[in-house]
């Protein structure tokens, strides 16, 4: 990891979101929805390009909190995650599980961890600097 101040946060923030992930994957899809039918063809044609926006920014999300070398540990860790969310979607009535929505995840984070490695990087590290240096400001008025 990074050597960040804020590392427990970091950390709740993390299991948050993977929680806020796997939440919205094993939600009901949209049956109460009053034009159920038109939003679901929708959701439809859009659940691939969902799940690889999805893995991509958690694929930025964790490559911003560890150093590049680590980066071949975030790849294996979100694919097996992505393999747990459809795992878990075969195993509720309401979901389907596909290998499709895997080989998205797959795409997503090599997407994401090719961003990081070009632009976004340690992006965890100015957001503490940002932070620390408003904070210090604040103190000095």
């Amino acid at each position: 990891m990074l050597p960040l101040r804020y590392l427990p946060q970091w950390r709740v923030a993390s299991v948050g979101l993977l929680l806020a992930v796997l939440g919205a994957m094993l939600m009901p899809a949209f049956w109460s929805w009053p034009d159920r039918n038109r939003l679901l063809t929708w959701f439809m044609d859009a659940d691939k390009w969902l799940h690889l926006l999805t893995f991509a920014v958690l694929a930025i999300w964790f490559a911003g909190l560890y150093q590049r070398r680590a980066y071949w540990r975030i790849a294996i860790g979100l694919l097996l995650f992505g393999i747990l969310t459809e795992g878990c979607q075969r195993l509720v009535t309401y979901r389907s599980a596909e290998w499709y929505d895997i080989v998205a995840d797959a795409l997503g984070i090599v997407i994401g961890l090719g961003l990081a490695a070009t632009v976004t990087g340690e992006w965890s590290l100015r957001v503490e600097s940002w932070y620390l240096r408003r904070k210090a400001v604040a103190r000095v008025d």
